[in-house]
């Protein structure tokens, strides 16, 4: 599924797997299991010629996830390689007033693999304006994750947010929710 066609330029996208969101006081679901599925999807992309970009969350404004912080760095465990692209963001939505829409652009991406943190928050703010901007979307439904919540646990949270993004309207582009296992196995056949 990663295959590209000659028309077709994919960016892997890992948003806000930041120390600062994963602490005991803001536990995240199957943690591991997301950071090991985003190294490989990683790898697959990079072998392939694809942006990997990892998305940070910049709070100096709020005094939080101030850059160069603990709080503010990625986790210990996801590889980044030196080929590997940051952008920096403010707000939930990725692309608000970011440079990630330029570095698409650089890129020459048109479809945007979604991961990271957290999704009823960042994940699903950014899916919803890269819609708006006709990007082809897949989200790896189990690519991404959150915390608790007070009505609803942090795997009910993941289980709804992949069933609206399955049953959302695109504008022009395209958006689908796949497993990691259905994006991969076709390479690996």
């Amino acid at each position: 599924m990663i295959q590209s066609s000659t028309n077709s330029r994919k960016a892997l996208l890992v948003i806000d797997m930041q120390k600062g969101s994963f602490t005991s006081k803001t536990p995240r679901f199957d943690t591991e299991g997301v950071v090991d599925r985003i190294n490989q999807l990683a790898a697959l992309f990079r072998q392939q010629g694809h942006a990997v970009i990892f998305i940070q969350h910049d709070g100096s404004s709020a005094n939080e996830f101030v850059p160069n912080s603990e709080d503010w760095e990625l986790l210990d465990g996801l590889q980044v390689e030196q080929t590997d692209l940051l952008v920096s963001k403010y707000v939930n939505d990725v692309f608000y007033r970011s440079e990630l829409q330029a570095v698409l652009a650089e890129q020459k991406a048109d479809e945007l693999f979604m991961t990271g943190c957290a999704t009823d928050f960042c994940v699903e703010s950014t899916i919803q304006s890269a819609l708006a901007k006709d990007y082809n979307i897949t989200v790896v439904a189990d690519g991404h994750t959150t915390g608790e919540r007070p009505h609803l646990t942090a795997e009910q949270v993941i289980e709804h947010y992949n069933w609206v993004w399955q049953n959302m309207i695109p504008t022009k582009g395209k958006i689908e929710v796949a497993n990691f296992k259905s994006i991969v196995q076709p390479i690996e056949n």
